[in-house]
């Protein structure tokens, strides 16, 4: 009987959060609808198997998983690293997989000591975090095609804030900036008080913010203060790798703990 409620909290867990994965993908939006059945299904379960197997110690790891996950949920939304939608995502996770399913299936590596939620999530910003990748490639491929500096007019820039820009962003025509809605200005253009204009790179953009910029950018693109490339940071759709986290979770269980037990066990 566990064997088949934890294999229908996983269902439903893969269901809802591919759908809303898809949803951010193309629109970068979920509907709140999602979450508001998403939710009560996933407590109804969950609820019901406690009460058929009713093992007390289950209710603090259930209560524990829920309330710690509700906090660094809430918490990243409102510092402002996290979506609404990856909040509700991860809350109604720790509804429906409070814990790992051991009853249905046992990780390819480990568990670590972390609750589930807490495990997926890790997951997902470490998957999130392999983008970097991608956006060192494009920076590289757009010097070599340009033949230009990757920071012309940034020369008063901090070391430390090119590196970012060089992992978190990259140059793109400005036209896409003004098309493309998901993608935000990493870069922002004021006047000096000697009449100059200076280019700063912005380290945490903020989506209030985007038109503002993206007002400016163009205001002087059309005075000739700029070239047709500014650099941007796309928005990501971190559903997707919160739901990737799910499936690494469930498959090979903590990768971080994983690759942390390696590094501190190894000869």
């Amino acid at each position: 009987m566990n064997e088949l409620f934890d294999g229908f909290r996983v269902l439903i867990s893969l269901i809802f959060l591919a759908y809303a994965s898809w949803s951010d993908l193309k629109t970068r939006e979920v509907s709140n609808k999602v979450w508001a059945v998403f939710a009560p299904i996933a407590l109804g379960l969950t609820t019901l198997q406690f009460f058929i197997s009713f093992d007390p110690q289950l209710l603090y790891t259930y209560v524990l998983s829920f309330a710690l996950t509700s906090v660094v949920s809430v918490t990243l939304f409102y510092a402002g690293a996290f979506g609404g939608a990856d909040a509700k995502a991860l809350i109604c996770l720790s509804l429906a997989l409070p814990s790992y399913p051991t009853n249905l299936l046992q990780p390819f590596l480990s568990l670590g000591y972390s609750l589930f939620p807490i495990t997926v999530f890790c997951n997902g910003v470490l998957l999130a975090a392999s983008s970097a990748f991608y956006a060192l490639f494009r920076n590289c491929l757009w010097k070599h095609k340009t033949g230009r500096k990757l920071f012309e007019g940034f020369e008063k820039e901090s070391i430390s804030r090119k590196i970012l820009a060089l992992l978190c962003g990259y140059k793109v025509d400005l036209t896409k900036l003004e098309k493309i809605g998901h993608v935000y200005p990493l870069e922002d253009i004021s006047t000096a008080e000697n009449g100059e204009s200076e280019r700063k790179l912005l380290v945490f953009p903020k989506d209030e913010d985007r038109k503002q910029i993206v007002d400016r950018v163009l205001n002087a693109k059309r005075e000739g203060k700029l070239q047709d490339d500014v650099w941007i940071t796309p928005g990501l759709p971190m559903l997707v790798f919160i739901t990737a986290g799910l499936i690494v979770a469930l498959l090979f269980g903590d990768i971080i703990w994983s690759i942390l037990r390696l590094i501190l066990v190894a000869p």
